[in-house]
């Protein structure tokens, strides 16, 4: 399987913690209490949104269409 890459954007909230945003993946959108925590969660949000495309049998968008 090819390994793909995806840049993601982190929001500092206000109220504490970090949004996390994929620009390629419209609505894959997740939190963490810190970075690293941010950071994983969004890995996992990715994996499960690949995963929901490929079951809908849609294309699996890359950066460069973003």
């Amino acid at each position: 399987m090819q390994k793909l890459t995806y840049r993601i954007l982190l929001r500092k909230e206000p109220e504490g913690g970090y949004t996390v945003l994929v620009p390629a993946l419209p609505g894959c959108i997740t939190y963490g209490k810190i970075i690293e925590e941010a950071i994983k969660m969004a890995k996992e949000a990715i994996e499960l949104y690949l995963e929901s495309m490929i079951e809908n049998g849609e294309e699996i968008p890359t950066e460069e269409g973003a």
